[in-house]
This record gives structure tokens, sequence and C-alpha cells, in this order.
């Protein structure tokens, strides 16, 4: 837990945090649909930067968590199986978003994103590597 004085931070961060990850989800979902079904707007460059600034926030809030808990990914099994989950969705994102793959493996990949984010949610909420599958 954080110390005495930068405690208040905690809350605030947690919540932006968490607002920004349903945000990021949310918009990367929408835009992948909609590209499944071969619109062109998700790929626009204005779309694409929305979905990184958003990113970058979320990514900043939980950069300011992994600080503010002073969490190592090579001490702390279920922080390290989240970060290395959190490249796999990234990737996962990547292959669904290509127009170059075809539309089965973009839709498989989109699949596959969901599960690997809801895993990494069950990860982070049992503060545990197996996840919802913890004991």
């Amino acid at each position: 837990m954080p110390t005495p004085d930068i405690a208040w931070a905690y809350p605030l961060l947690l919540k932006t945090h968490l607002g920004l990850v349903v945000t990021s989800v949310g918009l990367f979902s929408v835009r992948a649909l909609a590209a499944l079904q071969g619109q062109g707007w998700p790929l626009r460059k204005a779309w694409r930067r929305a979905s990184e600034g958003v990113d970058t926030a979320l990514l900043t809030a939980g950069a300011g968590l992994w600080w503010l808990l002073q969490l190592n990914p090579l001490h702390t099994p279920w922080f390290g199986l989240k970060l290395g989950l959190l490249l796999v969705y990234i990737a996962l994102g990547m292959l669904t978003m290509r127009s170059a793959a075809s539309t089965p493996v973009r839709a498989l990949g989109l699949l596959a994103a969901w599960l690997c984010v809801a895993f990494m949610a069950s990860i982070a909420l049992a503060r545990h590597p197996l996840g919802w599958w913890a004991p």
C-alpha cells in the first residue's frame, strides 16, 4: 500500500485507470467490429490517434499505480503475468486491425483479445496469476 503522504492519490489513480481500461477496450471493440464489417473509418488517422491518446493515458495511470504501489513484476508474479498479457493483447489488437489478415483470422484475434482482457482483469482482481482459477 502507498505511504500515508501520497495515499490520497491511490483511489484517484485507480478510478482513472479503470475508467480508461473501459474506454480503451470499448473504443478498440467498436473499431475492430466495424473494421471486420469492411468499414474504412476505424483505420482513419483521427480514430487511430484517439485510441493512441486513450491508451497513452491508460499506460500513464497504470505506471502511476505501479510506482505508487511499488510493484516489481519480477517479484510479484500476478503483476508480471498481467504485464506480459498486456503485450499479448497489444499484438492481438494489431492483428485484429490489420487489413492484410483474413477476416476469420482478424475475428479470432478480436475474440482472443477480449479473452486476454478478461483474464488480465481477473488476475488484477484476484491478485493471483491464476486469476479466476485462483484457489
